[in-house]
């Protein structure tokens, strides 16, 4: 996804979600973002407004990419894949 298109959703009040393990989560993320695992994120969709605009990243955007299929999946249609945490905007 391109980096404009992902600040814009950002900069609109988009949900920014890392769907990578905790431990990759501590070890550095991106500003405000919340951490969801890949592998919990099934069971917590109610934590996300579908509402709401959704931008994922993970570590090279394929966890991100599977996140977001379970987020369309689910109802969420406004989800962005973001890639990874080194293609997030700054």
């Amino acid at each position: 996804m391109a980096t404009n298109v992902v600040l814009e959703k950002i900069k609109a009040g988009a949900k920014v979600v890392d769907v990578r393990t905790p431990e990759e989560f501590r070890d550095g993320a991106y500003a405000n973002a919340v951490n969801i695992p890949l592998s919990e994120l099934p069971t917590r969709l109610a934590e996300l407004d579908r509402a709401k605009s959704i931008v994922l990243y993970c570590a090279s955007g394929a966890r991100s990419g599977a996140g977001a299929r379970v987020l369309r999946s689910a109802g969420f249609a406004d989800v962005v894949n973001a890639g990874g945490l080194d293609e997030m905007p700054t």
